[in-house]
């Protein structure tokens, strides 16, 4: 059996590899994913100022008022709807995604595939 250790090893090694090939800049920004256990962040970064310029999660008080009780893939698709209506407001239309290390496939891909929906181009 695997031990906690080589997981969260294996995990930051995943996160490694991605980040050497996943870069965002002005014009195409990184749209970068943090799942925790109770909750999901999603951040638009400008990799080269250093700077976040937009960014959302299931704790604001508007999602976690309509999103009470509801499933985790639900709540990611409000977070990626809210995440891409920020960004196109700061008239950015496209970015770069960055899994984090996390497998593509639940949250995260719902979160994704809910920023496409909104019109952020990835």
């Amino acid at each position: 059996m695997i031990g906690i250790k080589e997981k969260r090893l294996a995990k930051l090694r995943r996160k490694r590899r991605i980040r050497k090939k996943v870069f965002g800049t002005d014009v195409r920004p990184r749209l970068c994913v943090f799942k925790g256990n109770r909750y999901i962040y999603a951040q638009i970064i400008d990799d080269i100022n250093g700077v976040t310029l937009s960014a959302a999660s299931s704790l604001e008080p508007k999602i976690r008022e309509n999103m009470m009780g509801q499933k985790r893939i639900r709540i990611s698709r409000e977070v990626g709807r809210l995440i891409a209506k920020r960004s196109l407001e700061k008239g950015i239309k496209r970015a770069v995604f960055d899994r984090n290390g996390f497998p593509y496939h639940g949250c995260i891909k719902a979160l994704a595939d809910a920023a496409r929906e909104e019109g952020l181009n990835f």
